[in-house]
């Protein structure tokens, strides 16, 4: 964090204010990207992107390895220039937005002095902005006071983690950019963490994240953008992408199941786990129906499709089906 801090601070000021499409009440958008490419050579991360996120949200950004994910916060932060396509941060140039302090981020890993302890890191950090918040209050707020004195060497990757969130949160910025925030943390230290993260939204800071805990996305994310290759292939709530992802689960119990004979009465294939069956099918009334009539099977339970299925489905290669038809909402092709 301290790496990206020193890098935009003395980033040069590319035009202080663009084009932006205002949100009633007269406020630009949190992020604005409109048509963005991001070519690295041959190889094209981001292609075609557009997205408006609104002050308040709270956003999860997610795609398997190589999407664009990070290629499109680099840009959002003013560390790399699109190839085509602008980017917009409250209606400014996302290197002044960083200059200002309107906008923070918290990164995998990386600008973190061994030496320094937790409280010297954050003193040396907010003298590379304007104004800051309090360290004793940051610090209260990622809830390291009690590692204060301990050298940032001998924290664990998840304490860490943390001292870089209370890092991005020195500026008091309007938004604010997570990606992994919190590898590395347990159970306990990523569930205070959302707290802090959910408060933080109930007043008006803005959250873009990426993460592969998709529990993280399903549990806080206001709205779930799907990026695949580059290219955003869903654009909703957590209930609106799973519902994209077609069918539903039929679980049931069935002593002895014949996973063979299962399958031919059913027309799709059966999951046989010692007496529990389960079927992924789009005719979930007909399987349960087959099941009940014509076995044994009892203790059927029928239920949606979750988020990693949506996940899976939206953002694998596809077979037979092109990208437009995947594209749920607001998303760009």
């Amino acid at each position: 964090m301290a790496r990206f801090v020193d890098r935009a601070a003395r980033a040069r000021v590319r035009g202080a204010v663009t084009s932006s499409t205002p949100v009633p009440g007269g406020c630009p958008p949190a992020v604005e990207l409109r048509d963005v490419h991001k070519h690295f050579g041959q190889v094209a991360a981001v292609a075609g992107v557009s997205l408006d996120v609104q002050p308040g949200e709270v956003v999860a950004y997610l795609g398997p390895n190589g999407a664009g994910k990070t290629t499109t916060i680099d840009m959002i932060l003013g560390l790399a220039r699109p190839s085509s396509g602008t980017v917009a941060v409250f209606g400014l140039d996302p290197t002044v937005a960083v200059r200002r302090g309107l906008v923070s981020a918290l990164m995998q890993g990386g600008g973190l002095l061994k030496d320094l302890t937790v409280a010297e890191t954050l003193q040396y950090t907010s003298h590379l902005f304007p104004s800051t918040r309090p360290v004793a209050e940051v610090m209260q707020r990622a809830g390291i006071v009690a590692i204060a004195d301990r050298r940032v060497g001998r924290c664990s990757g998840g304490e860490q983690q943390r001292l870089r969130f209370a890092m991005a949160l020195l500026p008091d910025p309007k938004l604010l950019l997570l990606d992994e925030p919190t590898q590395g943390m347990d159970v306990e230290a990523r569930r205070g963490f959302w707290a802090a993260i959910r408060q933080d939204a109930s007043a008006g800071r803005t959250i873009v994240f990426a993460t592969h805990y998709l529990e993280e996305a399903d549990a806080y994310a206001d709205r779930i953008v799907l990026l695949r290759k580059g290219r955003i292939v869903a654009d909703g709530t957590a209930a609106e992408v799973k519902a994209m992802a077609a069918g539903r689960t039929v679980r049931a119990t069935l002593p002895g199941a014949d996973r063979a004979e299962l399958t031919r009465l059913l027309g799709t294939d059966v999951e046989v786990r010692g007496d529990t069956i389960i079927v992924h099918t789009p005719n979930a009334d007909d399987v349960a129906r087959k099941l009940l009539n014509e076995t044994a099977a009892f203790d059927l339970e029928i239920t949606a499709r979750g988020l990693e299925d949506a996940f899976v489905a939206l953002t694998a290669e596809p077979t037979d089906l092109p990208l437009a038809d995947v594209t749920y909402g607001g998303g760009a092709q």
